[in-house]
């Protein structure tokens, strides 16, 4: 888990550096809050997971 999300991040840095250097728009919320609003989606499927993975 940790090599993946060290992967995503590496490859998000990069994707980064490629957008400002060609002069595109960051394909990524442009706020605090957008980011955050990705994390609770993630959070809430995690929990629903969770709570059917008990259920069952």
């Amino acid at each position: 888990m940790v090599k993946e999300a060290l992967l995503a991040m590496v490859a998000g840095i990069v994707i980064g550096v490629v957008f400002k250097l060609i002069k595109l728009p960051l394909p990524a919320p442009p706020v605090l809050a957008g980011v955050l609003g990705v994390a609770g989606v993630y959070i809430g499927g995690k929990i629903i997971e969770v709570l059917f993975m008990r259920v069952q």
